[in-house]
């Protein structure tokens, strides 16, 4: 013997009251979370592209301090050998779209000690500063970067290279 249970139709329309609810309920967390997911990967690829672009900078300015080891005392004092300003660019090899371009100073300039010592006039201070500009959507951020060292009048490029 087989036992139907009828249901009345006011309770099957209460029942797809509830489906429903649950169905709207699914969709809005559903899309929150797609929201969020595209968001957070978006952010990602932001921190990273910031990321390369401060690597690339702090190589240039590298390469400029790298390039002072290879001067002597009176190339790097005397003379107008060394550039104050420069350009380089995230892709410099590239032939046609080269990225950000990263506009740089130079300058050498003495110390100043506290107290005053006797061989400020052997010394030098080197400061590399870039600058670039990131583009957010509709605003740009200008972003810098700087570095800074001491070369002496007796210093390394004299052991190296033999020079005076």
């Amino acid at each position: 013997m087989k036992i139907t249970q009828s249901v009345s139709p006011a309770a099957r329309l209460a029942q797809g009251a509830f489906n429903m609810i649950e169905i709207l309920m699914g969709t809005a967390i559903l899309s929150v979370m797609v929201v969020s997911l595209y968001g957070g990967m978006s952010s990602g690829f932001a921190v990273t592209q910031l990321a390369r672009e401060n690597l690339r900078g702090t190589q240039i300015m590298l390469e400029r301090m790298e390039g002072i080891r290879l001067y002597n005392w009176n190339q790097l004092v005397y003379s107008n050998m060394i550039p104050t300003s420069f350009t380089s660019y995230y892709y410099p090899m590239a032939s046609t779209d080269k990225g950000v371009p990263y506009t740089g100073s130079l300058t050498l300039t003495k110390p100043s000690f506290s107290p005053a010592v006797s061989y400020t006039d052997d010394m030098r201070v080197v400061n590399v500063s870039i600058y670039w500009t990131n583009t957010y959507g509709t605003h740009q951020v200008v972003r810098s970067r700087s570095m800074q060292t001491y070369v002496g009048r007796m210093g390394m490029q004299n052991y190296i290279f033999g020079n005076d």
